[in-house]
């Protein structure tokens, strides 16, 4: 901590320490000896805001060793008068607050905060601190007090999760203040030696020297944003993703051979379905066949080669069909003496290979951590294993106090991940060979601090319509504390029930998350592939299949948005609006980065409508249906509910008035045969492509003006990645009505493609030379559109208007990546109108109900229009006095649902 911002501590002969480190954020430390803990920890690298914010902690190739002094720091005595932060009052990266002694209480006082202590033993009555700014009656934190109102962060694992569940706190609460509990952390401290012994690592994980007392509190109010980058700032950023892994993942429990995985693949190929990661489950190593004396096969490092005989063919022809792999390990057992690498890791440890002692698992022995990478991990890697899936199950108990195993898995492997000095058969030929140089695992949750070591993998999740109802809460929860990519098993893993309309809605939720992984069990009956399910079932799923890879562009933008900014791709509404009850009661509903709202639908169909729907909360504007481009207004300030229907082939996504949405063009063939799927043949660009793409749609929505930024970069690690930025700009001119969302008096709008610029904008081995782009203007009336490229006079565009999505599509040719291009509508973006009866009557036609009363229906709404809605209940006849029974009427509730949805969307 800064030593300026800090009251009591040993300088000052206190057993207290009070650090100040911003005007929210305070930490509290009580030690018996009078002795503090100034190292990082599990959970806290940097506590000096005023300092640059260390990435991680240990040695990889992308993050340098970085630690604090492990001597305790001085702290700044207390005055007895009134002090206006002794710190320097007028430095700018400090802390505003004031301290006063009186009657042996200290009140501390910040634009946010009043702290009052009597500087003794923390007790609830000694020690507590008031929120400012925020109408509760719960604003003041007592130590000790439960947090009732917190808003939830994440849980280590779903695993037998079947609904929800109680969450790990977070950092934001309805009452304004928050806990993060830090006292039994272990500390990270240099260390040339461990038990005598020489440390590879240069830094090691040891057990504070003395029990302490160590808590921060987090009072931001309703800053629910601001909370959330200043816990970034404290515990390290968001690492910068590798972009293959915004792609689609295909995971399986099953015992895959070699050749069943090359047919799978390539029938996704054939099928179009683009995949850019294999999670292979634990069947890759020996299982049944380990002998009943060395225990069971849940642990395992030989690959089964009556399974794959050559792994490194294998991986390498992953590779070349443009997939990255995963592989399981389940650590715990360590090494038994079948293993193919026994005697190396047996000479490692000290031991005999001749007497078969098992090399047991032991995290807190750097020596047995270091041959665990280096004889086990690393020669896997350089035959063509990308990454690790840690599947770590089996508590948390090491030979060290509080040292829980599974963090301590993610921090090492994290940082192990990054070296350098990996290299590969043929990579130099064949680049598809190459490990990716950013770091990267996969595991579980590992409490406060985890966001340093994505990607998150859930666990085992339940198959039932509960389990999905709650994924997107905990997905956008765990935006709380940081922790913004995880991996669920979309469709869930295990149990539960075959439900088509249930797989369908999952799939479509997993594109609109952070990773989206398909997984299921090796029940024959569970297959999650697209050609397992009916016609309408697997056309929903290949849709969005495709869907997930053609956004790559505006996710990987997202990546770096959360790198750079600490913006989580996923978050709950009350970030934004905070003071709108809404916004906290529709849980199921998340913002999917900049542009996008989603809501998605996790309830079943009703039979009447052959629809689904979502409870919607529109915060107040204009939003528009990102697949039909049908426009909602929502005018009052706290925002509007409704109900969004929708059939099994989309769900609710709602784009912002001004939103520009870059998405990749997905390729109309993939490479022939011959070209082994590299796209770099004749066979045009592979179908699973993860470069930075040669042809784009941009989708942009009227209603106001708006801009984005795309970022590409080389792939480079993060520290030295260079980028290549392209900013579009829509531009609905000066006399631009905002209320009603179109342009006043007919007046031109432009849309503006940005020359590329940044470090990597002139190089063709990073962006394209020249790009083709198609842009979709969604939600438009009919206009005539002109294009200037490079500023040359305007000629007319190839445009193309398609009344079903109310979409005009500007196609152009191939152009220099280096050149301005200025699309203008004639008539300008004006908001398309929505196309009433005709929507009416598709609700209507797929109804399951008399037709007397369909036609009922649409004559009553035709003539009245949304006045219609309080008689459509009436249409009930079926027991009149008619002649006969063929006028029998009814009006089942759900299709006036639906039918409300269309005639309310204004």
């Amino acid at each position: 901590m800064n030593p300026r911002t800090t009251l009591g501590g040993e300088a000052a002969g206190k057993h207290w320490r009070i650090g100040i480190i911003t005007e929210s954020l305070i930490r509290f430390e009580w030690s018996d000896s009078g002795r503090f803990v100034d190292n990082p920890t599990q959970m806290a690298f940097n506590r000096d805001f005023s300092a640059e914010i260390p990435t991680q902690v240990g040695k990889s190739a992308d993050a340098p060793t970085e630690t604090a002094s492990i001597s305790p720091t001085g702290a700044t005595p207390i005055d007895t008068a009134p002090n206006t932060n002794p710190a320097n009052p007028t430095d700018p990266s400090l802390p505003s607050f004031t301290v006063t002694e009186r009657d042996g209480w200290l009140e501390i006082d910040t634009p946010h905060l009043h702290i009052s202590y009597n500087q003794q033993p923390f007790t609830k009555e000694g020690l507590y601190a008031t929120v400012k700014g925020i109408a509760s009656t719960d604003n003041t934190w007592h130590y000790g007090d439960e947090q009732l109102r917190n808003l939830g962060g994440t849980y280590r694992t779903l695993d037998w999760a079947n609904g929800r569940i109680p969450l790990d706190p977070g950092v934001n609460s309805t009452d304004g203040w928050a806990i993060l509990d830090d006292s039994a952390s272990n500390i990270i401290v240099d260390a040339p030696e461990v038990n005598g012994k020489p440390n590879p690592f240069g830094t090691w994980v040891t057990p504070k020297p003395e029990p302490t007392t160590d808590l921060y509190l987090f009072g931001y109010g309703h800053r629910y944003r601001e909370a959330v980058h200043d816990l970034y700032r404290l515990t390290g950023p968001t690492p910068l993703l590798p972009r293959f892994v915004l792609g689609n993942w295909w995971s399986r429990y099953h015992r895959y051979t070699e050749s069943e995985y090359r047919e799978l693949v390539e029938r996704f190929e054939a099928e179009g379905l683009p995949f850019t990661t294999a999670v292979i489950d634990m069947d890759w190593h020996l299982v049944d066949d380990v002998d009943p004396k060395y225990g069971s096969g849940w642990t395992g490092y030989t690959w089964n080669r009556a399974f794959f005989p050559d792994p490194q063919r294998f991986l390498h022809w992953l590779h070349d069909h443009g997939m990255k792999t995963t592989l399981n390990v389940h650590p715990r057992d360590g090494v038994r003496a079948f293993e193919d690498q026994y005697a190396p890791m047996a000479e490692a440890m000290g031991i005999d290979p001749d007497t078969g002692e098992a090399v047991q698992f032991d995290l807190t022995d750097p020596r047995f951590m270091n041959a665990y990478f280096d004889r086990l991990h690393h020669p896997m890697e350089d035959e063509g294993v990308d990454f690790w899936w840690l599947d770590w199950q089996q508590g948390g108990v090491t030979r060290q106090r509080g040292l829980d195993p599974l963090w301590m898995l993610n921090h090492l492997h994290y940082l192990d991940s990054a070296r350098a000095d990996a290299h590969r058969e043929g990579e130099d030929a064949d680049p598809a060979q190459r490990m990716d140089a950013r770091p990267l695992t996969f595991s579980r949750y590992a409490g406060p601090g985890s966001h340093r070591y994505p990607i998150g993998f859930s666990g085992d999740t339940v198959v039932t319509w509960d389990s999905l109802r709650f994924q997107p809460e905990f997905t956008a929860t765990a935006s709380n504390i940081g922790y913004g990519w995880w991996s669920h098993d979309i469709g869930g893993h295990m149990f539960g029930y075959r439900d088509e309309e249930l797989e369908a809605r999952w799939y479509q939720l997993g594109t609109f998350s952070p990773i989206n992984r398909l997984h299921s069990t090796d029940s024959p009956f569970n297959g999650k592939e697209p050609w397992n399910f009916h016609t309408e079932v697997r056309e929903a799923m290949s849709e969005t299949l495709r869907l997930r890879h053609m956004l790559i562009p505006y996710l990987y933008t997202m990546n770096w948005r959360a790198a750079r900014e600490g913006e989580p791709i996923v978050q709950p509404l009350y970030w934004d609006w905070p003071e709108i009850r809404d916004a906290y009661k529709l849980t199921d509903e998340f913002r999917f980065g900049t542009e996008l709202l989603v809501a998605p639908i996790v309830s079943p169909a009703e039979k009447s409508v052959q629809m689904a729907k979502a409870d919607v909360w529109l915060p107040q504007g204009t939003w528009f249906d990102f697949f039909t481009g049908r426009h909602y207004v929502s005018a009052p300030v706290e925002g509007r509910r409704l109900e969004a229907w929708r059939g099994l082939d989309r769900m609710p996504v709602f784009a912002k008035a001004g939103a520009i949405v870059p998405m990749q063009v997905e390729p109309e063939t993939g490479p022939e045969d011959g070209d082994a799927g590299n796209g770099d043949g004749n066979g045009g660009e592979r179908l699973n492509s993860v470069a930075n793409p040669k042809a784009l749609r941009v989708l942009v929505f009227p209603g106001a003006d708006g801009e984005f930024t795309m970022i590409e970069d080389d792939g480079a690690p993060e520290r030295s990645a260079r980028t290549a930025t392209t900013t579009f700009a829509l531009d609905l001119g000066v006399n631009m009505d905002q209320d009603a969302g179109v342009s006043a008096y007919g007046q031109p709008a432009t849309f503006t493609i940005g020359a590329a610029s940044g470090p990597a904008a002139d190089d063709p081995a990073v962006i394209p030379a020249e790009r083709e782009w198609e842009i979709v203007f969604r939600g438009v009336a009919e206009t005539a559109a002109t294009v200037s490229f490079g500023g040359a006079p305007a000629v007319e565009a190839a445009g193309e208007y398609d009344p079903a999505t109310l979409s005009l599509t500007v196609s152009l040719p191939a152009t220099p990546s280096d050149e301005t291009v200025t699309i203008t509508l004639a008539a300008g973006a004006s908001t398309a109108e929505n196309p009433l009866l005709d929507d009416v009557f598709a609700v209507l036609k797929d109804a399951q109900m008399y037709y007397l009363t369909k036609e009922k229906a649409y004559a009553m709404i035709r003539d009245l229009g949304a006045n219609a809605l309080p008689g459509l209940a009436t249409l009930e006849d079926l027991h009149g006095v008619d002649e006969s029974r063929y006028n029998d009427s009814h009006m089942p509730q759900p299709v006036i649902q639906a039918l409300t949805e269309v005639l309310t969307r204004e």
